[in-house]
């Protein structure tokens, strides 16, 4: 039964590390691409679905996205959520088609780009330490239930923190790479 939670848990709090990579695949550092528009939430007749839900996401060229809302009618919502986003993109419609052209990194854009991915890193360590919150829980309640005894319970929330103090690490390490690549010029 211990064996179960501490396996669960540490499958979890992967797949959070997983999530936070993948998320921090998308803040860009040189080169346009169209996962950086993945996370943006459209507006759609009041219910938010991601871009890619509501238009065709092209790279036009290296450093321009285009973005073609399958309905005229969501051109104006579709560049209005990629405006108010936390990317710092500045699109323009040209009738159907939103050009987002991906400003150079300037040493400023670079500093907010890194706050944007501390704010991700931080997201994934909260994750983590939820998933740890919810195994202890688990714990207490199997000691109400008499499946297990207080020390084993005590053991394995032992092993759950080793767990989560490895995990919150490997966030720290994924972070730092992230941060090292994004200050490159």
């Amino acid at each position: 039964m211990i064996a179960d939670v501490k396996k669960s848990t540490g499958h979890k709090m992967q797949k959070s590390l997983e999530a936070l990579k993948i998320d921090l695949g998308k803040v860009r550092t040189g080169r346009a691409h169209t996962g950086i528009l993945d996370h943006v939430m459209v507006d759609y007749y009041g219910s938010p679905v991601p871009i890619s839900q509501v238009a065709n996401i092209t790279l036009t060229d290296s450093r321009t996205i285009g973005v073609t809302p399958w309905e005229k009618k969501m051109v104006g919502a579709v560049e209005k959520a990629i405006r108010d986003s936390d990317l710092g993109l500045n699109p323009s419609s040209q009738g159907d088609l939103i050009r987002v052209p991906m400003p150079p990194l300037t040493e400023e854009r670079r500093k907010e780009l890194i706050k944007v991915v501390k704010h991700e890193a931080e997201d994934a360590k909260v994750a983590v330490r939820n998933i740890r919150r919810d195994a202890n829980a688990t714990l207490k309640d199997m000691v109400k239930d008499k499946a297990i005894s207080e020390d084993e319970e005590r053991r394995a929330v032992d092993e759950i923190q080793k767990l989560t103090d490895h995990y919150i690490a490997e966030i720290d390490k994924t972070l730092q790479a992230k941060e090292v690549d994004l200050m490159a010029v």
